[in-house]
């Protein structure tokens, strides 16, 4: 049950995310991108290049941030190079990694280029 549980919560915290950049004028490329290296929870638009963002709930900020381990980036990082195998760009698109913290009420808070820190 705590797994279902927990998913939702996930999607939930994925489509608030999604809202909030789509409001910022940033649509949503795709949802849950699968590659072979693993998988993708939002990619926005921005312009001609793309952000790949990795959403993380929990009860806080700080908790949530905690849950980003470097195994976890290089994954993401993976995966963002499979997904531009299939720009018309390809790996000479403007990319950037954004972490999205939520916290147990549901707000947000977007770590733009969190990777490179």
């Amino acid at each position: 049950m705590s797994g279902t549980v927990s998913y939702h919560a996930g999607v939930a915290a994925e489509d608030c995310v999604a809202r909030g950049y789509e409001r910022r004028g940033l649509p949503i490329a795709a949802r849950r991108w699968r590659g072979r290296s693993g998988e993708i929870d939002l990619i926005a638009r921005d312009g001609d290049g793309l952000v790949f963002v990795e959403v993380k709930k929990s009860r806080s900020f700080a908790r949530a941030a905690e849950r980003v381990s470097r195994r976890q980036m290089d994954r993401v990082m993976r995966a963002a190079l499979e997904f531009l195998a299939g720009e018309p760009r390809g790996q000479l698109t403007d990319i950037r990694f954004d972490v999205a913290l939520v916290n147990g009420m549901g707000e947000v808070d977007i770590l733009e280029n969190a990777f490179c820190a």
